[in-house]
């Protein structure tokens, strides 16, 4: 099994924090973003992982190395402007050739994975975003879903309320049939891609979940993870 975790955006909502290390690499109780969604797909069987980078790459690659002393192969590339949530994996698309997840890096979550792709498979879906209600509509991806989970519509961050609060929690779950939909450079999931495959009659479905995980993308964010998960992990 097979992933990508986006890691290459400059983080300006958390540059206050510390401007000398990219956003993925800031500490959550001792660890690192990446480091916890590295531990989180090897947990569930995901051993080989592609990482995009930009902003600080090499302080990305100088830690993480080769995926080695994580159980992991990683492989990288670097974006010299940035490609987009979507336009990410044109770069490895010989890599992602399979069933794949992908995680944007400042989300931390508690998922379990086997059971997010097991409905993934049961569905036959082509690509399957985890949702849950958002204590923040306005800038969240907001996902309308049918009584089968299937999603019908897609918002990227509306700036208000009226499309509801059924938010996409930046974890999915893809086929290589996305590349169907890729055009070269810059594309975003949300407001470019995934629109484009619902008006194609492709499956996408909502995986709806209460367990946890969060955007951990500003420094308020960050501390709401940390107390998460102080609380809740089992030491």
């Amino acid at each position: 099994m097979k992933a990508i975790i986006l890691a290459a955006g400059k983080g300006t909502r958390v540059q206050e924090l510390n401007k000398e290390i990219p956003k993925v690499l800031f500490d959550i109780l001792g660890k690192p973003m990446l480091v916890w969604n590295i531990e989180l797909l090897k947990k569930h069987g995901v051993n080989e992982i592609a990482v995009n980078t930009s902003h600080l790459a090499e302080k990305i690659t100088s830690h993480l190395g080769n995926g080695e002393k994580f159980g992991v192969n990683i492989k990288y590339s670097y974006e010299p402007e940035l490609l987009g949530t979507s336009g990410a994996l044109n770069n490895f698309k010989d890599f992602l050739n399979e069933t794949f997840f992908v995680i944007y890096g400042d989300i931390i979550s508690q998922i379990d994975l086997s059971k997010l792709l097991d409905f993934h498979r049961r569905k036959n879906s082509k690509a399957t975003l985890v949702v849950h209600k958002t204590d923040h509509p306005e800038d969240s991806d907001i996902a309308q879903i049918d009584k089968n989970n299937k999603i019908v519509n897609l918002f990227h961050k509306p700036g208000n309320t009226q499309f509801g609060d059924i938010g996409s929690a930046a974890l999915y779950v893809v086929e290589p049939r996305v590349f169907d939909y890729l055009p070269q450079g810059k594309s975003d999931f949300i407001k470019d891609i995934f629109p484009k495959m619902i008006q194609n009659h492709e499956e996408l479905y909502g995986y709806e979940t209460n367990e946890f995980i969060k955007d951990a993308g500003t420094p308020e964010r960050i501390k709401k993870v940390e107390n998460y998960l102080r609380l809740n992990l089992q030491q």
